[in-house]
């Protein structure tokens, strides 16, 4: 049986016609470039996220990178983050001039560990980053607190993170910004590159609407450096009606869940199932992670591939480690549960149209592997 890693066609079907309507209108219209489709998308993402603006921009990375330009961080800057991410959460740090500053991460949860922060505060420390990783909410109030104490930007990286809760609030309620991707495997992903930034504050709302088309203000008058950070008008629109089945697909990944827990639990000796943090209202499981004991990772992901179940890794080298940035002289060991989340985790199928057929095959499929392995 094939069963793909994520199966973006299941979920396109039912939505085809509503979908093909929309692009043809904006073919008609021309108007490809912001517009109000855009603004129809934003006022959609602020009621559904909870916030009071949000500017639509060309990519989940741009988000950030922006993010952090608002913030006016640069040169002699340090930024403090996990490892244990997508490269752009770091890449944004670094293109803005400034240098991540790692810190380990909470094994159970996957997130910044918000325990070991305050160690790595200095006076260069300008913000932090905070990563809602696969779906679950880092634990915010401590961050919140050091943020005070010191007058620091949080900027939440809630790539795959959009509908998650921390204590009833969805992400964007407590940091200065939050940055969402829309890349197509993301829950809610468009027909290409396109994310979001979500904030609560008007000013800084401004400079980000400034931001996305060169500092323009107005037309050819330039008060800030910014760039062609625009969301395409077709991505917002396909997006926004998509965005009306996002719950159902979140329950859906939800159930899928709980069907993995009941049909891989038992088993702590060789596996560990994603775990809900105890902080964390809603997850929304944008990836099912499971750990593989024994440091059968490797074995497994290949007999799966074998058994055509997708399957993958994230991230099989944490950022810490990776060659552009040894000038931070960083070694094995120094942040020892990314390194090795990094060498065990293992992405099995989540989306929210799997059958039971499937995911039984799936589960069986696994447990046979490792009974063969610990024989």
């Amino acid at each position: 049986m094939k069963i793909p890693l994520l199966d973006l066609k299941t979920q396109y079907v039912p939505l085809e016609k509503e979908i093909l309507q929309e692009i043809s209108e904006i073919c008609m219209s021309q108007l490809f470039i912001l517009g109000p489709k855009v603004k129809a998308f934003e006022e959609s993402i602020c009621e559904y996220c909870k916030t009071s603006f949000a500017c639509g921009v060309s990519s989940g990375s741009d988000a950030l990178l922006m993010s952090l330009m608002a913030e006016d961080i640069g040169c002699g800057d340090e930024v403090i983050t996990s490892p244990y991410t997508f490269f752009s959460t770091a890449g944004a740090i670094s293109r803005v001039g400034a240098t991540p500053v790692f810190v380990d991460i909470d094994p159970a949860s996957f997130t910044i560990d918000n325990t070991l922060i305050e160690a790595k505060i200095t006076p260069k420390t300008k913000a932090i980053i905070p990563v809602h990783i696969f779906g679950q909410p880092c634990n915010l109030d401590p961050i919140m607190d050091l943020a005070k104490k010191y007058n620091l930007i949080v900027i939440e990286d809630s790539a795959q993170a959009i509908g998650a809760e921390y204590k009833g609030h969805r992400m964007g309620y407590y940091g200065d910004y939050s940055c969402i991707s829309f890349f197509p495997s993301k829950n809610l992903g468009g027909f290409g590159d396109a994310g979001i930034i979500t904030c609560n504050n008007e000013d800084k709302y401004n400079k980000l609407m400034h931001l996305r088309n060169h500092g323009m203000n107005p037309q050819y008058h330039h008060g800030i450096i910014g760039g062609n950070f625009r969301i395409d008008a077709l991505q917002a629109a396909i997006l926004n009606i998509k965005l009306k089945s996002l719950d159902k697909w979140t329950a859906g990944r939800q159930d899928n869940a709980k069907d993995y827990d009941e049909l891989l639990g038992g088993h702590e000796n060789w596996l560990q199932l994603p775990s809900i943090a105890p902080w964390t209202t809603r997850h929304v499981f944008n990836q099912f992670i499971i750990r593989v004991k024994n440091g059968f990772r490797n074995r497994l992901l290949e007999d799966l591939q074998k058994a055509e179940i997708g399957c993958a890794i994230y991230y099989p080298i944490p950022l810490h480690l990776q060659n552009c940035y040894k000038d931070l002289d960083y070694q094995v060991g120094d942040l020892p549960e990314s390194e090795k989340a990094a060498n065990e985790t293992l992405a099995i199928p989540i989306y929210p149209e799997l059958t039971h057929i499937q995911k039984k095959y799936i589960t069986d499929t696994i447990m046979s592997c490792l009974e063969d392995y610990n024989s």
